[in-house]
C-alpha cells in the first residue's frame, strides 16, 4: 500500500472514530421518527393480571469493586425506573428502552457507575443501566411480547457463583445504539411496572387478561472452547418453551444464540468442554 493510499484508510478510519457516535444516534434518531405511531409513551396503573415477574439484588459482593459505583448505580436505575414505571402497550406498540429513559448526562442526574467497554470495567456517566435492560429481557421472554431488538454482551465478566439464570440470559445497552426494543404481538393490553426497592430492582409486566400458557427458557448447547493462551470463548442457545395449559401441547422457539469471550479462567473437565447447562 502506498502512502498516499495508507494516508486515505487511516483518515478514514479517524472520522468513523470521531463521527460514528454522531452517525449512530442520527440513525436510532431516524428509526424513532419512522416509528413514532407504534412507540408506547402512555402510562397507567398495573392491570389486573401479572403475567411475568422478576426482581435481582441491587447490590452484589463483588471483589475488587468500589462499594460507591454499585450505590451510583442504584441512582442511575431509580431515573430509568421512573421513565418506565407504567409504560402502556397496546396491541402492535413498541417499547424502545433508550427513547423512554432518554440520554443518559449529567444534566439529568445520571452520575458514575460501572460499564463494560471491551471486556474491561470502567466508570462512564450512567453505568449501571444494563441491569434494567438485563430484567427487562428476562421477564420479557416469558411472555407473549416479542423482543424485536437485543443485543448480547460479548464478554463473560463473571464467575458463575450465585448465578439463578442462564448464561447469556441479558441484554447490554449503549446510549442509544444499542437499544432493547419489544413489541405487543398481541390482542392484549400489557402495563410495565419497574420500581427500585431498598434492596432489589423488581418488574412485572401485568395484562388486563390471563395468558393461557407457561413459559420456561431452556439452555441448550452450551459449550466452552479454549482458542489460544488465555482465551476462552462460552457459547450457547437460549430456547424458549410454551406450554399450553389447557391442551398440555409445548412448542418452542429459538430466542438467543450467545457468543462470549470469557474474562476469567474457568473449571473445564478433562476434555476441556462443557456441554451441561450451567447457571447465570
Amino acid at each position: 500500500m502506498g502512502d498516499r493510499a495508507r494516508s486515505s484508510v487511516l483518515a478514514r478510519q479517524a472520522l468513523a472514530v470521531i463521527a460514528g457516535p454522531a452517525l449512530r444516534r442520527l440513525r436510532r434518531e431516524f428509526q424513532w421518527v419512522a416509528l413514532r405511531e407504534q412507540l408506547s409513551s402512555e402510562h397507567s396503573d398495573p392491570l389486573a393480571y401479572t403475567i411475568a415477574s422478576h426482581a435481582t439484588p441491587l447490590i452484589r459482593p463483588l471483589a475488587g469493586l468500589d462499594p460507591w459505583l454499585q450505590q451510583n448505580k442504584i441512582v442511575n436505575l431509580r431515573l430509568a425506573a421512573a421513565s418506565l414505571d407504567g409504560l402502556v402497550l397496546e396491541p402492535g406498540q413498541r417499547m424502545s428502552f433508550w427513547r423512554q429513559v432518554g440520554p443518559p448526562t449529567r444534566r439529568r442526574g445520571f452520575v458514575d457507575g460501572l460499564v463494560l467497554k471491551h471486556g474491561s470495567l470502567c466508570v462512564g456517566i450512567g453505568g449501571g443501566l444494563c441491569q434494567m435492560t438485563n430484567l427487562l429481557y428476562w421477564m420479557s421472554l416469558h411472555t407473549p411480547l416479542t423482543v424485536i431488538e437485543r443485543w448480547r454482551h460479548s464478554y463473560d465478566v463473571f464467575p458463575d457463583q450465585g448465578r439463578t439464570q442462564p448464561f447469556g440470559s441479558g441484554a447490554t445497552c449503549a446510549w442509544p445504539a444499542l437499544d432493547l426494543q419489544i413489541v405487543n404481538d398481541t390482542d392484549a393490553t400489557y402495563v410495565l411496572s419497574i420500581r427500585v426497592t431498598d434492596t432489589d430492582l423488581e418488574g412485572a409486566w401485568t395484562s388486563e387478561r390471563p395468558v393461557g400458557v407457561d413459559f420456561r427458557i431452556e439452555e441448550r448447547a452450551h459449550r466452552i472452547t479454549h482458542d489460544g493462551p488465555g482465551l476462552y470463548l462460552r457459547q450457547n442457545e437460549l430456547w424458549r418453551i410454551a406450554s399450553d395449559r389447557l391442551s398440555g401441547g409445548e412448542s418452542e422457539q429459538l430466542v438467543a444464540v450467545n457468543d462470549a469471550r470469557m474474562m476469567y479462567a474457568p473449571f473445564l473437565p478433562p476434555a476441556t468442554d462443557c456441554d451441561a447447562a450451567s447457571p447465570h
